[in-house]
């Protein structure tokens, strides 16, 4: 078995002790911290996470900070979507793209007001790109990454556990939305979203002193609801489309590829990076798309690398995530495919590590 070496290069979180004595069994790296990938195992802990709640320990969700005059200017240089209509209380889900249209980051973009802004980021490293962008655009503003730690509480049952310990006030909270509430002498920034489709809300935490407070009244205020300590699902990530950057898409790929097109609708007025390149992608068309597919066959092992999806003997886009699901009694994948060959129903053969298996282009998601 082979063990990550600890250095301050991979940091710990301010959750870790929490995470520890709730017996994470394994993690991935991520944003150059631990992030934990199963508690139980990866099926008993999606069952789980359906049917009752979990607190997540996702400090890996980094925050990029714009604060000055031009914070917002810079935030809508950065991406597509329109948000000149954005709310103060209100997230959203945003692509970042590079000059050439291609995915940097499919973060969500907290607006606390025009002249303060918290980027939620994927795994990559965007500071340096909004730090670039602002010095080169010569904008009065600071880009920096604050000292600030999610915690998700995920699952049916997130909203009882959350009414707990932060008061009803919660219930308040729309979806991607978010609202600061009192926690003791202090207060948090908590928002209606999350890596789930099971429903739940996300605090920042920023005061690591208060982490361990928080993690220790979430679960002692949840005993009758079965509260646990869990993580970002494989399985119920793919049965409901989430996608994972550097997985499922990344600076190969393009917004339009990736089923984000809704997310691309900045007025001709609003100039953002990468503009001239998806306007003529658009035109065009995209030359592959991301699907949901279905794997046949007993269970495939996880996907650790992309495998081919063919038809006949040429290779027409890759599997990038799949996993049995025991609800839907399939193999559940992610897919990237090429032009011609995405329309739901269409057949073709993945080369799975337990060999060749039919895999059907499905018309959506399970969820």
């Amino acid at each position: 078995m082979s063990l990550l070496s600890p250095s301050r290069r991979l940091r710990e979180t301010p959750f870790s002790a929490g995470v520890k004595a709730a017996g994470v069994k394994a993690y991935t790296v991520y944003n150059h911290m631990l992030l934990p990938t199963v508690f139980d195992d990866v099926e008993r802990d999606y069952h789980h996470l359906k049917n009752h709640v979990q607190v997540w320990d996702v400090s890996v969700e980094r925050q990029v900070e714009l604060i000055g005059p031009d914070a917002s200017r810079l935030m809508q240089l950065l991406t597509p979507r329109d948000l000149t209509k954005m709310q103060d209380d209100q997230c959203y889900y945003v692509p970042i793209v590079d000059q050439k249209g291609r995915m940097l980051n499919d973060p969500v973009a907290i607006k606390h007001s025009e002249t303060r802004w918290w980027i939620s980021i994927a795994d990559s490293d965007l500071l340096l790109w909004a730090k670039g962008l602002a010095i080169g655009a010569g904008f009065d503003v600071e880009v920096f990454e604050p000292d600030v730690a999610p915690l998700g509480v995920q699952g049916p049952k997130a909203g009882q556990l959350m009414e707990r310990v932060f008061g009803p006030e919660v219930h308040d909270i729309r979806f991607f939305r978010h609202k600061r509430l009192p926690f003791g002498e202090s207060s948090f920034i908590v928002a209606r979203s999350g890596y789930s489709k099971q429903g739940g809300f996300e605090i920042y935490v920023e005061d690591r002193n208060l982490a361990m407070p928080l993690w220790d009244a979430l679960f002692a205020a949840g005993p009758d609801l079965t509260v646990r300590a869990g993580c970002p699902n494989l399985i119920e990530r793919i049965e409901g489309g989430l996608l994972s950057y550097g997985n499922d898409m990344s600076m190969e790929n393009t917004p339009l590829e990736c089923g984000l097109d809704k997310f691309c609708n900045a007025p001709e007025s609003v100039n953002f990076i990468g503009k001239a390149a998806l306007k003529a992608e658009a035109e065009a068309g995209p030359k592959r798309k991301i699907r949901a597919v279905a794997i046949d066959g007993d269970p495939v092992s996880a996907t650790t690398t992309a495998w081919p999806l063919n038809s006949g003997e040429t290779v027409v886009g890759q599997i990038t995530s799949a996993a049995w699901s025991p609800d839907f009694q399939t193999n559940v994948a992610i897919a990237m495919v090429d032009a011609g060959f995405w329309e739901a129903g269409t057949s073709l053969t993945a080369d799975t590590p337990e060999g060749q298996r039919t895999a059907t282009v499905q018309a959506g998601f399970w969820k």
